[in-house]
This record gives structure tokens, sequence and C-alpha cells, in this order.
């Protein structure tokens, strides 16, 4: 207990310390702030963070609120296999350098600060949840980018939410390309089939309720092929939480 007591405040002394030598800059332009994973005024301005009315589904943002358990015509027309997806803001010019910045910069001293701010924007899907899974990089791409940035979002919010994370519970078992210029077709097609779980996991899996992390939910079609791998594997459900989300204008109305 004493050593639960004790690290909290080791850590508020370090980041005092650090301050003092190193003041804190901000997470998008780099301007001094009160503290570390902190935005200055202008930068917090220029994100849109996501708040209701959403789908109840996908948390895809409505213009208008159509009551309360609504779903978005995506949804309505096919279910996709997770039960609930949310993210912290939408993927725009102002967020895009916070991500890219993250996702293939180094810029990692923001994970702290990227996982309290899910940790709020997921509160129902954390308090539901029994494991924490990140959508898993294939071996050779995170051999060459060196990290995997869902599995620091992962195991960082696994230590501010005390739900345990497992990084290497799913495997993407081929290289699947870039899904960065295709459409949403070819997305799925890209990554279907593409991930499964680890065999020593099943354990852990079976009558699991997963929250699956990412950085990005663009078309939903990467999550929704882990989310069958991990039903398939054996857990009850499935929810997912990123960082941010493409919001397409005609999906608002």
């Amino acid at each position: 207990m004493a050593t639960n007591i004790a690290l909290p405040n080791l850590r508020r002394w370090a980041e005092r310390a650090l301050g003092a030598v190193l003041p804190a800059r901000c997470l998008g332009c780099g301007l001094v702030v009160e503290r570390p994973g902190a935005l200055c005024p202008a930068c917090w301005r220029g994100i849109d963070f996501l708040a209701p009315p959403l789908c109840a589904c996908c948390g895809m943002p409505f213009e208008l609120d159509p009551g309360e358990g609504a779903r978005c015509g995506a949804c309505l027309a096919q279910p996709p296999s997770f039960g609930r997806a949310r993210a912290v803001f939408r993927y725009s010019e102002a967020s895009r350098a916070l991500i890219l910045g993250f996702k293939h910069g180094d810029r990692l001293h923001g994970t702290r600060a990227f996982a309290a701010w899910m940790a709020r924007a997921g509160a129902e899907l954390i308090a539901d949840a029994s494991l924490i899974v990140p959508v898993p990089l294939h071996w050779t791409r995170l051999f060459m980018r060196r990290y995997n940035q869902a599995a620091l979002l992962a195991n960082a919010l696994a230590a501010a939410s005390g739900v345990p994370a497992i990084p290497d519970l799913l495997i993407r078992k081929r290289r699947t390309p870039s899904q960065g210029r295709l459409n949403r077709t070819e997305r799925r097609r890209n990554v279907h089939g593409a991930f499964v779980p680890l065999r020593r996991a099943a354990r852990r899996l079976e009558g699991a309720s997963v929250l699956l992390v990412d950085d990005v939910f663009t078309t939903g079609a990467t999550v929704e092929a882990c989310a069958k791998a991990l039903l398939a594997g054996g857990a009850a459900r499935v929810d997912v939480l990123t960082l941010a989300r493409v919001v397409r204008a005609h999906a608002l109305g």
C-alpha cells in the first residue's frame, strides 16, 4: 500500500523537477504551457472534441439530437460486429499534426494526456471492460516503426483505469498494404481475415468484455476485422475507443 501511495507522489515530484529545468510545451504547437500534456489555448480551440448527441453504436456525431439510443443510417443498414465505438476528437487539419506526430514522429510525450482524454470520452466503455487490447501492427512494420502507437495508448489507458491491457493478445498474421488511399470497400477487403487472437491468450479472452484501442477510426474497417477476430476467439463483446475519428459531412444528417 505504501508503494502505491509513494509512486504517484514520486511521479508528481519528478514532473515538477523536470518542469523547473525544461518548461512544459504544448502538444500541438510547442509553445510553453502550464503543465506537461496540455494544449495552449489556441490549439485547444482548434480541436473539435466529440460530444453527444452521437450514434449509440459507432459514435458518429449527430447535428440534431434524435433521442437516446438512436443509431446512424450506416449502423442501421449494416450493424457492426463491435457494440459501441467512441473517440475523443474529430480528425481534422487541427488534430492531424497531433496524430501524425504521435504515430510517425516519435512524439510520445503526449501518451499519458491522450490516454486521460480517452478515459473521459470512453468512461462508459471502460466501466464495462474486463480487458484492453490494442489494434496490432504486423511485426515487420513494428520493427521499422519501433513502437505500436495503439499499444502505447492501451497501456497508458490501463494504468489510468486499472483495467488490464494485453498488448499482444491480437496479432496481424499478414502484412496488409496501407489503408490510406483505399476506399471503404477496399479497406474492408484489405484487412479481411488479417487478425487472429494469440493462442496462449485464449483463456483470458474467453467470455471477456474487450475494449479495442486504436489511434484513428476512419471507416471502421480495421476495428471491424479485429472485433470479428476477438468474438470468434471467445470474447463476449467488443467495444472500440480511439483518439480520433474521421467525420464525413454527409454522415451528419
